[in-house]
């Protein structure tokens, strides 16, 4: 199979039936496909986050199953798409065996195609690099929403995730999450290529607020 043939193939179910930190930093350089009424577009992954289920204080499963984090309970490899802060919606990867709510936050990629499909989405995206610069970026350009949420990814679907081109080892980092203080601060779970310029800027959680878990808003705009 050639190079090409392989890049355009689905990930299959067994790459997210694993440890959460072996399929987080192998999500990146994957693309991202999203097809709809508009058009498709094509993202390559650059930065992700992970997240261990109910033992990981940064995770929504902290507290245990929702109906809103129900999707993180589930198979691996279908989408968990929460809405929050009342304006943004962010899509995750589901990992590991049902039952653990293991995922991966897709925080930032580069548009390989459809490009105006995502500026006309991103209108304030002074350069192109900034159109999935973050997460919220990332699924407001891809019109990602909660009719998506239980998605799976792993073909025959609106949203799917291929095999891509990966990066060399040697351009993978890691480092603490973002937005994310005490213990869940501490692992340094979010991976990225190194000197991507999709790759958003690292900022930690400022000290005044609420600690990840209890800060983020439901679909009605209030705390889950």
């Amino acid at each position: 199979m050639s190079g090409g043939a392989r890049a355009d193939r689905p990930l299959s179910r067994d790459f997210f039936d694993r440890p959460v930190l072996d399929v987080a930093p192998d999500l990146l350089g994957r693309t991202l496909v999203r097809h709809g009424a508009e058009g498709e577009i094509r993202i390559r992954l650059t930065e992700v986050e992970a997240y261990d289920g109910e033992r990981d204080p940064g995770s929504h499963a902290y507290r245990g199953r929702t109906k809103r984090n129900a999707t993180m309970y589930g198979p691996p490899g279908h989408a968990y798409i929460y809405f929050t802060y009342g304006m943004w919606h962010c899509a995750n990867l589901v990992c590991g065996p049902p039952d653990e709510a293991r995922g991966v936050l897709l925080r930032a990629g580069e548009v390989l195609s459809g490009v105006e499909l995502a500026r006309s989405r991103r209108p304030s995206s002074r350069v192109e690099a900034d159109l999935a610069r973050g997460p919220a970026r990332l699924a407001t350009a891809l019109a990602l929403d909660r009719g998506l949420d239980g998605t799976d990814v792993c073909g025959g679907s609106e949203l799917g995730i291929l095999h891509g081109e990966p990066p060399p080892g040697e351009l993978i980092r890691s480092g603490p999450r973002t937005g994310i203080r005490g213990d869940g601060a501490l692992p340094p779970w979010r991976f990225w290529i190194h000197a991507d310029p999709t790759v958003s800027p690292y900022r930690a959680h400022p000290r005044h607020t609420r600690p990840a878990e209890t800060a983020e808003l439901d679909d009605e705009g209030t705390r889950s």
